[in-house]
């Protein structure tokens, strides 16, 4: 049968045929669909799976696409609500190891992902130049999973490296025993923290920071003791090799000036080389026998750092930022009356890098060892400031390698994730700081009963408001939660009270304070400092 319409129809040019759905005019099909393929790539790049899902290969497509949002979650996850668990990993040489195993198949089948997910979407004849373009596009992309992972598995290496090293199971220590719940019932956890300065041109180390950190392990509440270099006559505990040793407390064999606090850790072992046996930090062992009984507190372990290697650590966070509220020397030897070169003048925010930084923490010249013991204090707290996640993922590898050189102590591994866990706790937590100073004992003559005593009452809960008799104070002497109700006829104040005996706390706040007053920038001081001009230097 004959079709009458096309018998009929007149011979002539035929019409255009419509144009392929999505394509352009003047752009060829192959080249419109090779511009789509390169943007799916991308895009399959950044969220894998859904380059195969462009591409029809939906099952496949909807499996990496499920298990990159899990993965992604997990990440998530630890960021946030998950911190803790990342900080245990963290601190987990096998787990470390597994995270690092992870982090470089999950790149290579990111990689891979990439790569089919481009074969799967690009035209199949398509010219060898746009190919060319292609696989630009496709290393490029191979780039930016490739550099992040290996920056990840870096710290990773770097990381597994600090534990292995700071927390050596073949350590030996006099004064620790590694049992599998180190922490187990205990109330408090005693960590003596001690910072020395050996280094290049100077004999032996001496720990002229010695501060006892105290740590309520159910609320994190921490309460600092800082000693006096200065300290004479530490004594130990009853009974023990040290206490034979030295019966009328730590005196040594050298002269009076070798028999300070400040002198313990290099003078002890001296001495007495092996008086506590197998130990391979003897100086620590006796510190921390000897402030543990000085303050009636038993020290767990010790944490030294060693300010040779300060300023490298400072120089790799790219500096700290501290409040200055008085002339801080530059070298200067008291002993000898050698003038400093120079001082760091009043100011606040001051940036500074490592050189500077250590110079703030250490200069004594015309100052007291209180005013050094505070600086310090103010030090670490800027450092712990500084150390943000950007600036320790760039130069993690720096940081680790330096705390390595500089930190020494007998945390065993068994006790990193009750650290961590206590770490926790101590960031939301309430942190005092309790000086020994001169307005609490005489450090030539110190007595340590009226230190335990004192020690107890700042670690003694404040009794509530509303039940607190009169004179049931803190350990700083003014009031806790409540006022105390003043005595009935308290009688006209002294002109000049003066400062309180040693080994008082009535009528002096500041024994318990908190540890951030001192690091504060004092605007009144500072301007005074500057009106009585700066002290004499060697450039004067």
């Amino acid at each position: 049968m004959t079709d009458h319409a096309d018998e009929t129809r007149p011979i002539g040019p035929s019409r255009p045929l419509p144009p392929l759905p999505g394509s352009a005019e003047g752009e060829p099909t192959g080249a419109r669909h090779f511009s789509t393929a390169l943007a799916m790539t991308v895009v399959g790049a950044l969220v894998p799976g859904t380059a195969f899902l462009a591409a029809g290969r939906r099952r496949l497509g909807a499996v990496v696409l499920v298990l990159f949002l899990l993965v992604v979650g997990g990440a998530v996850w630890l960021a946030t609500g998950g911190r803790q668990t990342a900080a245990r990993i963290a601190v987990d040489s096998a787990s470390l190891t597994w995270l690092l195993g992870g982090v470089l198949v999950g790149a290579l089948l990111w990689m891979a992902v990439v790569i089919g997910g481009y074969r799967a979407l690009v035209p199949r004849r398509t010219p060898r130049s746009r190919h060319l373009l292609g696989a630009v596009v496709v290393l490029a992309l191979l780039a930016g999973i490739a550099y992040p992972a290996y920056k990840v598995a870096e710290v990773a290496v770097a990381q597994r490296g600090l534990i292995d090293g700071l927390f050596a199971d073949d350590r030996e220590s006099a004064t620790v025993v590694d049992v599998p719940d180190p922490f187990g019932d205990k109330e408090r956890v005693n960590v003596l923290l001690l910072g020395g300065d050996g280094g290049e041109g100077r004999e032996g180390v001496r720990t002229d920071t010695v501060i006892l950190a105290s740590i309520d392990t159910d609320t994190g509440d921490t309460t600092l003791f800082s000693l006096p270099r200065n300290l004479q006559d530490l004594p130990f505990p009853p009974g023990s090799p040290l206490a034979e040793a030295y019966p009328d407390g730590f005196e040594s064999a050298q002269s009076e000036s070798e028999s300070l606090l400040n002198a313990v850790y290099r003078n002890g072992p001296a001495d007495h080389p092996e008086i506590l046996g197998a130990t391979d930090d003897p100086g620590a062992d006796f510190l921390k026998l000897g402030v543990g009984e000085a303050l009636g507190l038993p020290v767990d372990y010790f944490v030294l750092v060693n300010l040779d290697g300060f300023s490298r650590l400072v120089d790799a966070l790219g500096g700290i930022t501290v409040n200055v509220n008085y002339f801080v020397p530059i070298n200067g030897d008291p002993g000898t009356g050698e003038l400093p070169d120079d001082y760091i003048e009043p100011g606040p925010d001051q940036h500074m890098d490592g050189f500077r930084a250590l110079q703030f923490a250490r200069g004594r010249y015309g100052l007291t060892d209180y005013d050094r013991m505070a600086r310090q204090r103010c030090t670490i707290s800027a450092i712990i400031d500084a150390a943000e996640p950007g600036t320790l993922l760039q130069r993690y590898q720096e940081l680790a390698a330096t705390t390595q050189d500089i930190v020494s102590t007998d945390i065993p591994r068994s006790a990193l994730d009750d650290f961590v866990d206590l770490g926790f706790l101590v960031k939301d937590a309430e942190v005092r700081s309790v000086v020994f100073d001169t307005s609490l004992i005489d450090p030539a003559y110190p007595d340590y009963d009226q230190m335990r005593r004192l020690v107890q009452e700042a670690l003694a809960p404040p009794a509530p408001a509303d039940d607190s008799p009169a004179g049931d104070l803190p350990a700083n002497g003014a009031p806790g939660t409540g006022s105390p109700p003043p005595p009935a006829d308290p009688g006209p104040p002294p002109a000049d009270p003066g400062p309180p005996p040693a080994g008082s706390t009535d009528g002096d706040p500041q024994a318990v304070a908190d540890v951030g007053d001192a690091c504060a920038y004092d605007p009144v001081q500072a301007q005074e400092a500057v009106a009585q001009g700066e002290p004499p230097n060697k450039a004067d």
